[in-house]
């Protein structure tokens, strides 16, 4: 293989040695803590202020190293962590998911979907499994990019376009998907936190969910033009199309799905019971709307519940669980995966806290949109340059979670006070975070596809995957955002609740 464009190539090589030298994301927080503090008391000193323009209340900064900042931060440092909105519903969404991909029942359907898709749909098919994968990250780097190459060399089809194909789906559709996941609840827990700190408001982890049902489409047809246009052409022929034993091994294990069906079904049908009827008991008991609705409060832990049903069913099903104590090891596990999340968590806890505390995230907010404001951009190209600014972001910051953990208390109460909703910024933020996962070695799973791609190229390097994978970056990146844009121009709701722009 060939680099077709070495001047970009070098680009982005720059950008992996210097992202190389941040430091980790949890003492990333660790140094944000101590300069909110330092920050904050300068600010006192100096006698910032701003004025609120909804309430006309005069905002001061409060410094956290004053005495009763110091106060503040020991009294609160475990009501910030237990009460910080990202924690409690990921590691609930966690226990039905990481369940699903303990007993099998995940990498199951991977398979089933891929080995059962024509050859003529072979990549959307693998392009589509991807971006469902993303309910469970891990399930679709380890067992679906490594299938994907078998399967487009059982097809006589180069390997890597296979991997290339999977890679997008899983990775640069992470904000795609037909069900909600725990991102979702990851990403609106923190856009809570940081639009409290201009007014009482919240965001539900269903609240970009029509504009993720339409990304699945989008993502499927992008990815899948951007492997037979560009990338299996520039592959050109593979020579040796063996697939490895344990790929074939995977991709035939016999699986028997008829009590996870049953499992499945029977949710559904009390899920229906409990929500179409108007006074359905996951209604809201006011007014009989979904809106404000138990279902859609407690919707991360229905899908767990249902998640961790039909896995339990599936695992008993296939022998993969023999006792009560398997799916209950299996819940411990996803756990147990959780351990650095926590302490990410802990952190960015006590960050984002701080950050409201001192008062510096509601004046950075006000005098910001008071500049964009006398700039006069208009809703849409704001939207536009922040997805653009998110992309470039994540090119040296992997976590989609710690980014948006140092960014949306800025950005949220920012846009919100131009009359963009959190919602709206949130999906801006999942959009030029998603398309430039695939191109950036400081990706968490970046290694490992590099690794399942040199199965097959032994001299394969992380310039030729960035190159590989940039058509769909490119492609993403472009065709997100014009949906976005005509998405706004047609005022659709993005969410369920009248979530909107």
């Amino acid at each position: 293989m060939t680099n077709q464009n070495p001047i970009f190539i070098r680009l982005l090589n720059w950008l992996e040695r210097t992202g190389n030298q941040l430091p980790h994301p949890t003492l990333l927080f660790v140094y944000l803590c101590a300069l909110v503090a330092v920050l904050s008391a300068l600010l006192t000193w100096l006698g910032v202020q701003a004025i609120h323009p909804a309430t006309d209340e005069t905002l001061i900064v409060r410094s956290l190293l004053s005495a009763d900042g110091l106060r503040w931060m020991v009294t609160h440092t475990v009501k910030n962590f237990v009460s910080f909105a990202p924690v409690g519903t990921v590691l609930v969404a966690i226990l039905g998911i990481g369940l699903a991909e303990h007993s099998g029942l995940l990498g199951a359907l991977l398979r089933a979907l891929v080995a059962r898709t024509r050859d003529n749909l072979l990549t959307a098919g693998i392009v589509f499994a991807g971006v469902l994968s993303s309910l469970g990250a891990d399930s679709g780097y380890v067992v679906l990019v490594p299938l994907a190459g078998f399967a487009f060399a059982s097809a006589g089809r180069h390997p890597l376009a296979g991997i290339a194909a999977a890679f997008a789906g899983v990775s640069g559709g992470y904000s795609a998907n037909l069900a909600i996941g725990p991102l979702d609840a990851i990403l609106a827990g923190l856009s809570t936190e940081a639009v409290k700190l201009v007014a009482d408001a919240g965001v539900a982890a269903s609240d970009n969910y029509y504009f993720m049902i339409a990304s699945t489409a989008l993502i499927t047809a992008l990815g899948t033009l951007a492997t037979q246009r560009w990338v299996e052409p520039r592959l050109g022929h593979y020579a040796s199309a063996e697939p490895t034993e344990a790929f074939a091994d995977k991709a035939s294990d016999p699986v028997s799905y008829r009590w996870t069906l049953i499992v499945s079904l029977s949710w559904a049908i009390a899920l229906l019971a409990a929500t179409v009827p108007s006074d359905g008991i996951l209604r809201n008991p006011n007014t009989g709307s979904l809106i404000g609705s138990a279902f859609l409060s407690g919707i991360v832990t229905l899908i767990a519940l249902s998640i961790a049903s039909a896995s339990i069913a599936f695992g008993f099903e296939n022998k993969r669980y023999r006792r009560a104590t398997d799916w209950i090891e299996g819940m411990e596990k996803s756990m147990a995966s959780m351990a650095s999340y926590l302490v990410l968590m802990f952190f960015a806890a006590q960050f984002v806290n701080y950050f409201a505390w001192s008062g510096m995230g509601a004046i950075a907010a006000v005098k910001g949109a008071n500049l964009l404001a006398t700039l006069a951009i208009p809703s849409a190209p704001l939207l536009i340059v922040f997805i653009l600014l998110c992309a470039v972001i994540n090119l040296l910051i992997g976590s989609a979670s710690a980014k948006w953990a140092l960014l949306a208390p800025v950005f949220v109460p920012m846009l919100y006070l131009l009359g963009i909703s959190p919602e709206a910024t949130q999906l801006a933020y999942r959009i030029g975070d998603s398309s430039t996962n695939i191109i950036t070695p400081l990706m968490p799973y970046f290694g490992v596809v590099v690794a399942f791609a040199q199965r097959y190229d032994k001299n394969l390097g992380i310039g030729t995957m960035m190159a590989l994978m940039l058509p769909y970056s490119l492609l993403f990146l472009g065709g997100w955002s014009i949906m976005l844009l005509a998405w706004m121009w047609l005022d659709w709701p993005i969410g369920p609740g009248g979530a909107g722009f």
